[in-house]
Order: structure tokens, then sequence, then C-alpha cells
């Protein structure tokens, strides 16, 4: 396993985890609201679902990556909605804080559903491992950078739930009350603009 080769695939991974979206929303609102396990395991499903696209455009799987972009009206479609459902919940959500206990499954894979709904990241993690050679590494090298996506991905999760959930034994419920208000707005927010972006999509 080449250090130097899993350095570059961690940071790689802490890349793409790291813009502030959705997926970024959920995990700092559960961090809160329902305790760092729960934001670090929603957190990890997107990490999950980062590492299985970028295994299809690592090893090369052009058949099944042609097949999931050529989709990703419908893929777009299904994860808008579901965005709307989950800002919907969220804003109806309490105002008390909520254990964690039952909902870890939900949580990991709320995340690694809605970032499996965006395949063209094939594309990036396709266009970002040529770039880093690999094509000369092998199968071997391939699985080291996914490791590194993997790590670095989950990484960033553990490092942004743990600062938010460090704020949680601190809030009133009115304050919690606002969390959920305004992060399902946030959400509803992103799920009708995805929604908008279907016209760009060739949506008829």
């Amino acid at each position: 396993m080449s250090v130097h080769l899993l350095f570059k695939s961690l940071v790689l991974g802490l890349s793409i985890a790291a813009p502030v979206g959705p997926i970024g929303i959920l995990c700092i609102r559960r961090s809160i609201v329902e305790g760092r396990a729960a934001g670090l395991v929603c957190g990890l499903g997107a990490a999950t679902a980062d590492a299985v696209y970028g295994a299809l455009g690592g090893f090369a799987l052009t058949s099944l990556s042609a097949w999931l972009v050529s989709g990703r009206v419908w893929m777009t479609a299904g994860g808008s909605a579901f965005l709307l459902y989950l800002g919907v919940k969220t804003f109806r959500s309490s105002a008390a804080p909520t254990p964690s206990a039952g909902s870890a499954t939900g949580a990991y894979f709320s995340t690694f559903l809605l970032t499996l709904a965006n395949p063209l990241t094939i594309l990036s993690f396709t266009a970002a491992f040529a770039g880093m050679g690999a094509a000369a590494v092998g199968y071997s090298g391939v699985a080291t950078m996914l490791a590194g996506v993997f790590a670095g991905s989950a990484l960033w999760w553990l490092m942004l739930t743990a600062v938010a959930g460090a704020a949680r034994g601190r809030l009133t419920p009115a304050v919690f009350a606002t969390i959920n208000r305004v992060s399902g707005m946030i959400l509803l927010g992103f799920g009708l603009y995805t929604l908008a972006g279907l016209l760009n999509l060739g949506w008829t």
C-alpha cells in the first residue's frame, strides 16, 4: 500500500465531503438534536456512497456507470422528493432533543440514498482518479485510493459532528425548535432548487 497514494486519496475524500449541502445540514442537525453518534452515522452513509461511486469510476465499470448517469433525471427527481419529505419532517420535529437509539439505520440510509441520487459524482471520481494515476496502479492501487477516499470523508464527518454535538447540552428547547425549523426550511430549499435543476437535465 502506497502511503503517498493513500494520503492523496484521503485529501480527495475530505475535499468531496467538505462543501456544506443538504447532507451537511442533515448531519449537523442530527448531531445537535439526536447526539454525535447519530450525526456520525449519518455522515458515514454519505462516505459509503462516495466510496461506491469511487469504485465505479476507479475500476472503470463503464457500462454500469453509463446506465446510472443516463438515469440521472429520475434519480435526481427521487432525491428531490426525498429532500422535500425530510424538510417537512424536520420542520415539524419535536422542540426537545431526542435520543439516537433506533435511528442509526435511518440516519445511515437517508444520507446514503441522497448521495447516490447524484450519479454525476461518478464522472468526478473518474477524472480525479485518472489524474492521480489510477490506470497505472492496478486494482490494489485503486482499492487503496477508495480506502483513502472513505477515510477522508469519514474524518470530515467525525470532525463536523464532534463540533456540532458539543453544543447539544447547552441549548434550550426554544433553540432546538429553531434548529429544526431552519434545518427543515434549508432542506426544502435544496429540494426545490434540485427540482428546478431538472429543467437543465432535459426534464419535460
